[in-house]
């Protein structure tokens, strides 16, 4: 069954940035494959007048979420930095809404609404449902998705652009089953209604 937009659609594109892709300091493997297709739905919820959300790791130099600081991962998007931009070829409008999370050194972030402003956001939008994917299936997509229907979203995940890290070969699968679990519907970008 088709799915159309309505009024209280948005788009959230998760953590497309460049050191989670290919030669990045925390590349997911394969990452890079999904970015036309996250730019196929940014094109049709932008030709559809919908708001777009792009979210962002945006730490600083002494991340505690950095392995130099006791966190399990190596330094990755350090705000301001070239690894913590947006990939060249993702396709984000002029009046894309940026969100950045992990901002203090103190406290970690994997959801687009931990400590971002972004369901006030949302509210004065007056959006009800969100459609999300990106990176990584099993941290911020899980994490954001979650939280967005802790607060009440309806969810839809784009399973054709997501990507996993996999650090246990099913993790990206029980991520995906634990958001179906939860009221996630899974759609690809060919279920859109034209």
């Amino acid at each position: 069954m088709k799915i159309s937009l309505d009024s209280g659609d948005a788009l959230i594109v998760v953590d497309m940035q460049n050191d989670f892709l290919t030669n990045g300091r925390l590349a997911v493997t394969g990452g890079d494959k999904i970015i036309p297709l996250l730019n196929c739905y940014i094109a049709y919820f932008y030709a559809n007048n919908r708001p777009i959300f792009a979210t962002r790791d945006w730490h600083p130099p002494d991340h505690c979420s950095f392995v130099s600081q006791g966190g399990p991962w190596p330094p990755h998007c350090i705000a301001g930095s070239t690894g913590a931009a947006f990939h060249a070829e993702l396709v984000l409008p002029a009046d894309a809404h940026i969100v950045s999370k992990a901002t203090s050194r103190e406290a970690d972030a994997y959801s687009g609404f931990s400590g971002t402003g972004l369901h006030e956001l949302l509210q004065s939008l007056c959006i009800t449902r969100i459609f999300t994917g990106g990176i990584a299936t099993e941290y911020c997509i899980r994490h954001t998705v979650k939280d967005a229907l802790q607060l009440g979203y309806s969810v839809v995940l784009l399973e054709d652009a997501i990507q996993a890290i996999n650090r246990q070969p099913h993790d990206g699968a029980l991520a995906l089953q634990d958001m179906i679990d939860h009221g996630v519907r899974l759609i690809h970008f060919q279920e859109l209604a034209a």
